[in-house]
């Protein structure tokens, strides 16, 4: 008796040389467990079979049938020829099947062979066909059993399609599977039998047979579900430990200090705080006031007060002795952080100079446009301690940037950012820093849950007092007379005293641009998309003629970018014509209107984000969604429903069903595809919650599951260590 296949079984063991090289080499499947883990990604379901006399055009069937003739023909309208064979199943009625350039299967359907063929019924020239129907020959020496057998299996199987290959398509996936399926002896079951048990979870090993070979559809979702509940306990269990570690690890504390210059600046603000800055702006500072680092994640809606919950951090940590370092995506960014806070701050933060406050702190901005001289002069106060505040971009992380005390990271739109990228400014500082990651960008629970897991979360729903709605509106093809009305009421708006945005997804001729991002839903071929450059002179010339408008990309010299922001913030410009550099943090109440040309082209989550750069002031906002796509596409769905609602947390929702799962979890967050198989964030809320209940109930009791060493192990093969580091990095 051979030996039993196990996870570790090399494929060549089991499948020959030839087939595991394959497999290897198109789908780096190499053990047994590496296949056995190889998931269908669908089900196709046979039915049962049907009677040739009662064929309807469109309907899926499976049909028991012998082929009684076969020809090969060359195709005129194209090259290439085409296989047509005849079936009949006794009855007199017969049917054509046809299949492209494969008149190698000729070799197997052969006069006289009886097999089970399933496919769409069509119609061609007033006769039924199946074109490329999948099939499965009836053995030529079968007994009436072994055939009836085979017709069962065949007819009222779940059908598995794998994720495959040109090389090696699903069907010889599936055969694979098949074989190692013949041998294979499961491990021993990784999950605590009570876990199982308060759970009703199947057993391991059925749960890996079921989901290759389901003997029917409720044994189906048993298996799926067991094995979803693998993944989401293994990414939980990770998280859970990692905070936990994180709580022991040791910080410096940085307390509120009384009479210190977060009281006065609370002291000089013009405005109440909201409930919601009050009460996440106390969770941060007790967080900063223990001897451990905060690990937190602030999101909130654009225009919610994120920015000055971060002021206030940073100035307790000031206080406290410590500096704190605010990280931005953009110059464009960076640079309205450094102003914003300076205003907000006054003479707080202009100690040493005439007008500052003595006992005030400095703030210093660092980019990598900054000359020499100024760059030595800023790098000198961030050594020396002087500044207390640094703004600045990826510049902070270069190699020469020596901070003397380092107690505060915050992260401005954390998801622009790598992960080497955050933890590089983490360590410039002595002890493991307080750190504050902060997103406009509402995220979904579960994906906040799974993705920021070993993060505290805080969120501002609550706008500030003042702030007036935006109404969104698409403007679509059909309408032509519509766009015409979009550019009037922009010029209504500008003689009403009001500036307004109209933003491109391209920035100019010559392909592609860092500013687009693609669309959710796969298009057909079509036009570039507008640009910057192009559009601005036909505005200018065209239909705001008269209106002073600048222009504003990420590829513009820096002073040029300052100079035109500087420009627009003064009322000196009624038009910004922008990519999507403006998404983020930049705040000119006076703008009321804007419009998004080639909206389509814009993801859900940055055309909320866009248009919050509307409606700042005391004036109401409005939003113009330029398209091309047409009712009933995805991309029209996605801009109605952005439309639609204001809500950032359901618009979140919208745009985690058009993506991926791996765009959530894989490479635009950790740089490596998701190892999410099975689990859907979108659509697995509970079960991701019951697993973070029973991760957090395991680890109380066994922090290093010391005691479940076969679950630490699946752990570590579910949630590998690139991913487990990207996970503790946050």
């Amino acid at each position: 008796m051979s030996d039993p296949t196990t996870t570790t079984t090399p494929l060549r063991a089991v499948l020959g040389e030839r087939t595991a090289k394959a497999l290897a080499t198109h789908l780096e499947l190499h053990t047994a467990g590496d296949l056995i883990y190889h998931f269908p990604r669908r089900y196709d379901e046979r039915g049962e079979h049907t009677d040739l006399r009662d064929l309807q055009i469109g309907e899926q069937v499976t049909l028991l049938a012998q082929v009684q003739s076969v020809s090969v023909k060359p195709m005129r309208a194209r090259k290439g020829n085409m296989l047509e064979i005849t079936i009949g199943d006794g009855s007199g009625a017969t049917l054509t099947c046809t299949f492209f350039n494969q008149a190698w299967r000729e070799r197997d359907l052969r006069r006289g062979r009886w097999g089970l063929f399933a496919g769409k019924v069509t119609d061609f020239r007033g006769k039924r066909q199946l074109n490329g129907p999948a099939y499965q020959l009836l053995s030529a020496d079968a007994t009436q059993d072994e055939a009836a057998e085979e017709i069962e299996e065949f007819a009222g199987a779940l059908i598995p399609v794998y994720p495959a290959a040109q090389a090696v398509p699903t069907w010889v996936i599936a055969k694979c599977v098949r074989t190692v399926l013949d041998t294979f002896e499961p491990p021993p079951d990784p999950l605590p039998a009570a876990v199982r048990a308060n759970r009703n979870l199947a057993g391991i090993g059925t749960a890996l047979r079921e989901i290759h070979r389901p003997s029917s559809k409720e044994a189906l979702f048993s298996a799926k579900y067991r094995l979803k509940w693998d993944e989401a306990f293994a990414v939980q269990l990770t998280l859970v430990q990692r905070r936990a570690r994180a709580a022991a690890t040791p910080g410096t504390a940085r307390p509120r200090t009384d009479g210190g210059i977060l009281e006065k600046f609370d002291a000089s603000l013009p405005y109440e705080l909201t409930e919601g800055q009050r009460h996440v702006g106390e969770e941060i500072a007790a967080d900063l006031a223990r001897p451990h680092p905060m690990h937190r994640l602030l999101q909130g809606e654009v225009g919610s007060g994120k920015t000055l919950v971060s002021v206030r951090a940073m100035l307790q940590v000031v206080d406290a002795g410590g500096q704190a370092a605010l990280l931005a995506p953009t110059e464009v960014l960076a640079t309205q952080h450094f102003r914003g806070i300076r205003e907000q701050l006054g003479a707080l933060g202009r100690a040493g100079e005439i007008d500052g406050d003595p006992g005030g702190t400095q703030l210093t901005l660092v980019t990598g446009s900054l000359g020499a001289a100024a760059r030595r002069a800023a790098l000198a106060k961030v050594a020396d301690g002087t500044a207390g505040i640094v703004v600045g971009t990826h510049a902070l992380l270069y190699e020469g940037v020596d901070f003397k005390d380092l107690g505060l990271v915050v992260v401005d739109e954390q998801h622009r950012f790598g992960v080497e990228q955050r933890d590089a400014l983490r360590a410039k500082a002595a002890r493991p820093p307080h750190v504050l990651v902060m997103t406009a960008t509402p995220i979904p629970r579960t994906v906040a849950m799974t993705v920021y897991g070993d993060l505290e979360t805080s969120t501002l729903s609550e706008l500030p007092r003042g702030r007036s709605p935006i109404a969104s509106h698409v403007v679509p093809p059909e309408r032509p007379a519509f766009l015409d009305r979009a550019w009037k009421r922009l010029r209504e708006e500008v003689a009403a005293g009001h500036q307004a945005y109209v933003v491109c997804p391209r920035i100019g001729t010559g392909g592609a641009d860092e500013d687009e991002e693609p669309p959710g839903d796969s298009e057909p071929a079509r036009r570039p998309p507008l640009a910057v450059t192009e559009v601005a002179p036909l505005l200018a010339e065209g239909p705001l003629h008269g209106l002073r408008i600048g222009v504003l990309h990420g590829k513009l010299p820096t002073d040029e970018k300052d100079a035109v922001m500087r420009a627009f913030a003064a009322g000196d410009l009624d038009v910004l014509v922008a990519t999507t550099v403006i998404e983020v943090g930049v705040d000119v109440p006076n703008s009321t209107v804007m419009i998004i040309m080639d909206a389509d082209r814009f993801g859900v989550s940055q055309l909320h984000q866009l248009r919050g750069r509307v409606g700042r002031g005391s004036a109401a906002g409005i939003c113009l969604l330029v398209t091309e796509s047409v009712e009933g596409t995805a991309a029209r769905e996605r801009l109605d429903a952005v439309a639609s609602t204001t809500d950032g947390f359901r618009l979140s929702e919208i745009d985690l069903e058009q993506r991926r799962e791996g765009d959530v979890l894989g490479a635009s967050q950790s740089g490596r595809h998701s190892h999410l198989r099975l689990l859907s964030l979108l659509h697995d809320a509970k079960l991701i919650t019951d697993a973070r209940t029973e991760a957090s109930e395991l680890i109380a009791g066994d922090p290093d599951l010391s005691r479940h060493p076969a679950l630490a192990a699946s752990v570590a093969a579910l949630v590998d260590e690139e991913r487990a580091e990207y996970l503790e990095k946050g």
